[in-house]
């Protein structure tokens, strides 16, 4: 199943409401699953982006459509990267001309 990598930055409200973020985490989690994808990781972080969510995603589709879900709800504006592991990448690299 095909890897990706949400960058999270909290709105106004997600930040005014930050106690409530675990909860709207776990939500997150449970729309992955709904959707047939499964979650791997999430990371509050220092720097340009508050938050990375890493998860699986049966397609490029499936994954959009659940970072817009995300979205939806407020609290958060979301950036996804399809992520390619090491064998992936090695594949990739190997069919160049």
């Amino acid at each position: 199943m095909p890897t990706y990598i949400t960058l999270l930055d909290f709105t106004q409200d997600g930040i005014e409401n930050m106690k409530e973020s675990p909860e709207r985490l776990e939500q997150v989690d449970e729309l992955t699953r709904s959707l047939g994808g499964e979650p791997l990781g999430f990371y509050l972080t220092m720097g340009h982006y508050d938050g990375v969510y890493l998860y699986e995603a049966p397609d490029d589709a499936t994954a959009t459509r659940g970072a817009i879900q995300t979205a939806m709800g407020g609290a958060v504006r979301t950036e996804t990267l399809r992520a390619f592991d090491e064998d992936e990448y090695r594949d990739i690299v190997e069919q160049l001309p």
